[in-house]
């Protein structure tokens, strides 16, 4: 008889940690100024709010032309928290 996979468990705020740090983590390779890339995480009502700050220079960069990258980094959060069962939305700060 063959034994069902075990689900994984997992801290949520490993989770939570894991993303900010991809997320992080991509924004440093777009920019020019890696070391100005901050991201802060934020538990709400019903997801967790990641605020993403870089340098003024880099924001073009970040948000791409008419928004694409900004969205893309969005549909990669998706996905992720689609996996871990969650709700992320992403901020740019200015």
């Amino acid at each position: 008889m063959a034994e069902e996979p075990m689900e994984e468990t997992r801290n949520p705020e490993t989770g939570n940690e894991e993303v900010r740090k991809l997320v992080e983590d991509v924004a440093r390779l777009l920019v020019e100024e890696p070391g100005q890339v901050s991201v802060e995480a934020f538990a709400e009502d019903q997801a967790t709010v990641l605020e993403l700050q870089v340098a003024p220079g880099d924001l073009g960069r970040v948000i791409g032309r008419q928004g694409r990258t900004a969205r893309s980094l969005r549909a990669v959060l998706a996905a992720a928290g689609s996996k871990l069962n969650r709700r992320y939305e992403l901020e740019i700060l200015e």
